[in-house]
């Protein structure tokens, strides 16, 4: 999604991906805090459907857990990593589009 910048430029808004599972309430709770942020689309990509997705989950992050978030290329970790990265104040220009 693109929108025009205050000056008028192009403004690039980040993709948010998100590895989850039907069940888990650390992924309900990273959707809902990243909503609050103004994400408005999440690509959520359920790993308990397609035991090939998990394993590409796993290679990807080095990671077994879920949720694992990511902006754009940048692998936040999970649901406690994401508001870490809030508490730091870097997670807003993150989704701002700024480099992680």
């Amino acid at each position: 999604m693109e929108g025009r910048g205050a000056a008028g430029g192009e403004v690039t808004v980040p993709t948010v991906t998100m590895y989850t599972t039907e069940v888990c309430p650390y992924c309900i709770r990273a959707e809902r805090f990243l909503k609050a942020k103004g994400v408005g689309d999440i690509t959520k990509i359920r790993v308990d459907l397609d035991p090939g997705l998990r394993r590409a989950m796993m290679e990807r992050t080095g990671r077994r857990s879920v949720p694992q978030i990511y902006v754009d290329d940048y692998h936040v970790g999970g649901y406690e990593d994401l508001v870490e990265l809030d508490h730091a104040g870097e997670l807003e220009p993150l989704l701002a589009g700024g480099a992680g």
